[in-house]
């Protein structure tokens, strides 16, 4: 590869013009000649900068709605050719094509259109053509061109140059072309995940995916692992739009048990007060309070050992006696949407307690894609935003539960959502009292979760189990009678389960001798 490029010629033509003024002035003070198309050859001379349209050294006026603008071989032939080839130097003599030693562009804003929620001419009409062509004919040629497609490569570009007497290095021209086309990959897989979902293909043929790099992580799960924390370009609320006010870097694990805090916050709204407290990607515990104190409280006394080292969520903002509560014990992270300045001032006692804000809560059913990877392969699937309320319960026993037992169902199967299969989840008063998560039998997932509402009680000198009079909510149905009889033996008065089992009737019946109110859901929350 050549060695250092001096940059005598560069092309911009940006759709996001931030500091495009200061660059280019830069690119002027170090001898570079201009070329640019429309807006940004506007701008650049409105501040006072001499540019050379593209429409002059192609020979053709901008068209079709500036569709075709750059598509030319005096364009490209600037671009892509080899300038230690002496065929190529000859055709770029003979056709008048000069060389073209920097390309700065950035692309329509497809991703930004479609998020903005714009119909489907619209979404149409900002697909980039010319941009990708001139970036990917670039990036190709970085032996000779060095191409920029990030705004914030532009301070460092000129740090090359300055380092190199007005030349690039070819490790930072690869690294700019590396950059280059995963922009121009990301824009494709937008714009083909667009398409997909607005003509209605569940499945298609080809999936792309991709991600804007917001933080290089020290390590992955484990300290062997490298890993790094990606924006998908969604903008949906949630820890990837967060804001870190304290504490110290987030880790892989944080991100990952912060994400699924807030998700299962989510799901209560905002209206009242709730709190959701999760260790290693389950929650120990969540609860619903007349204040946000009250629902931490709550959260905690569901199990307080896990609750040690665990991560806060809450769907209100963060405020002075909740925190002053949080700060009781050893906490990672906290996350909310919105803190007092009284809040923050208490947290930032404890350097090490990372808070983290949003400007709303994720919306818990908004469409979306979940995927996972396997040996070969990605699995794909919509994201589970499966949503009931009392009209889709489905009363199966004699009993019928009150409206508050039927609160305290629904409270248990939003959780229970977020629970690892296989999962039981006892509620009482709006208030997990025992989770039982993960486990590869749903008996064993019932004995865990009555096995911590006992010990609970235990630990605040109780007469009797926190299960005692609770409603329960099963992931999933229950095959056998024996997870359901042993939530009746710890003390609970009613179940919620998607039923559809064979043995449905078995269940039904040992639900009605142990005196159980009962509701089927059609509904299952697999979370594997």
């Amino acid at each position: 590869m050549t060695d250092l490029v001096p940059v005598k010629r560069a092309l911009l033509s940006v759709s996001d013009k931030t500091g495009l003024i200061d660059f280019a002035k830069a690119l002027v003070d170090r001898g570079v000649e201009l070329l640019s198309t429309g807006g940004s050859a506007k701008a650049m001379r409105e501040a006072g900068l001499t540019v050379t349209d593209v429409a002059e050294v192609t020979g053709f006026p901008e068209m079709m709605d500036g569709r075709v603008k750059t598509l030319h071989p005096k364009v490209h032939g600037g671009l892509l050719a080899l300038r230690d080839n002496d065929d190529h130097v000859a055709a770029m003599q003979e056709h008048g094509i000069e060389g073209i030693d920097m390309l700065v562009v950035n692309l329509y804003p497809f991703e930004a259109t479609v998020a903005a929620g714009a119909d489907y001419d619209t979404c149409i009409e900002n697909i980039d053509i010319g941009g990708p062509a001139m970036i990917r004919a670039a990036a190709k040629n970085h032996a000779f061109v060095s191409v920029v497609v990030d705004v914030e490569d532009y301070d460092k570009v000129i740090g090359d140059l300055d380092q190199h007497d007005g030349a690039t290095c070819p490790k930072f021209r690869k690294k700019l072309a590396q950059r280059a086309y995963a922009r121009t990959a990301a824009y494709d897989a937008a714009v083909s995940t667009w398409m997909a979902s607005a003509i209605g293909v569940e499945a298609p043929r080809r999936r792309a995916f991709a991600g804007t790099l917001k933080q290089t992580l020290r390590y992955g799960e484990n300290s062997h692992q490298k890993a790094a924390f990606y924006t998908d370009g969604s903008g949906r609320e949630g820890v990837a739009t967060a804001v870190q006010h304290q504490g110290k870097e987030l880790s892989y694990n944080n991100i990952n048990d912060t994400d699924a805090a807030f998700e299962l916050v989510a799901e209560f709204g905002s209206e009242v007060p709730a709190c959701a407290i999760i260790k290693h990607a389950n929650p120990s515990g969540v609860a619903n309070g007349a204040t946000l104190t009250e629902a931490y409280k709550a959260a905690f006394d569901c199990d307080r050992t896990s609750a040690f080292g665990g991560i806060v969520a809450l769907n209100q903002p963060l405020d002075a006696a909740t925190a002053e509560e949080i700060t009781g014990i050893f906490t990672e992270v906290v996350i909310a949407p919105g803190a007092s300045d009284d809040a923050r001032e208490i947290f930032a006692k404890k350097k090490n307690l990372r808070l983290l804000t949003t400007a709303g809560l994720p919306d818990p059913s908004a469409p979306g894609l979940a995927y996972r990877q396997v040996a070969g392969g990605l699995l794909v699937q919509d994201k589970d935003n499966g949503f009931i309320d009392m009209a889709d319960l489905k009363v199966v026993t004699k009993l019928a539960p009150t409206e508050d037992q039927m609160r305290d169902l629904l409270f248990a199967w939003k959780v229970a959502k977020h629970v690892k299969s296989n999962a039981i989840v006892y509620v009482k008063d709006q208030a997990t009292v025992g989770v039982g998560a993960g486990q590869m039998s749903r008996l064993d997932s019932a004995l865990i979760a009555a096995a911590k509402a006992e010990r609970m009680a235990k630990a605040m000198d109780l007469p009797e189990s926190l299960a005692k009079g609770s409603a329960v909510a099963s992931d999933a149905f229950f095959p056998f009678a024996d997870g359901l009889m042993e939530a009746a033996a710890a003390g609970a008065s009613c179940v919620i389960q998607p039923g559809g089992s064979m043995r449905d009737d078995e269940v039904i019946a040992a639900a009605d001798e142990a005196g159980l109110a009962m509701v089927f859901t059609g509904m299952r929350h697999f979370r594997h």
